[in-house]
């Protein structure tokens, strides 16, 4: 029991570490532009604001984690029962991710296209946060 406690606190900690990783990749992406553009501080701080955002928020990340924990720990008693439960739980927070992206990209949609009187600017501005958006899925 005390080697699924102890590599279910290895597990987190390198899940933090990549999950810092992975931000900090995805401010370099995010501050990245093609040679033809040219993209000033405020909308490369947008971006790096947007990549670090957190994928959910406090309490979902540790429910997600205590049931991931709680999995690990019954492999001892019931292996297949915690594979299946570690699928299920994969599937529920691939769902998650699809329904949290989803809504976001919805959001920049309906930053850029709420009027048809949208200036150059703006448009400049909503493909910004596109592409950081775009690289913030690619970093996962």
């Amino acid at each position: 029991m005390t080697f699924a406690k102890d590599e279910a606190n290895a597990n987190d900690n390198d899940m933090a570490q990549n999950r810092g990783k992975l931000s900090t990749d995805a401010i370099a992406g995010a501050g990245k532009a093609a040679p033809e553009q040219h993209f000033d501080d405020s909308e490369r701080s947008i971006a790096a604001e947007r990549a670090l955002q957190p994928l959910f928020d406090e309490n979902e990340d540790r429910k997600f984690r205590d049931r991931w924990r709680e999995i690990q720990t019954g492999f001892v008693d019931e292996p297949r029962n915690a594979v299946e439960q570690a699928d299920e739980l994969v599937a529920e927070l691939m769902q998650q991710l699809a329904q949290s992206f989803s809504k976001q990209r919805n959001d920049l949609e309906h930053q850029w296209d709420a009027s048809d009187e949208v200036s150059t600017e703006e448009l400049r501005v909503a493909l910004t946060l596109y592409r950081s958006f775009f690289e913030r899925l690619l970093s996962i």
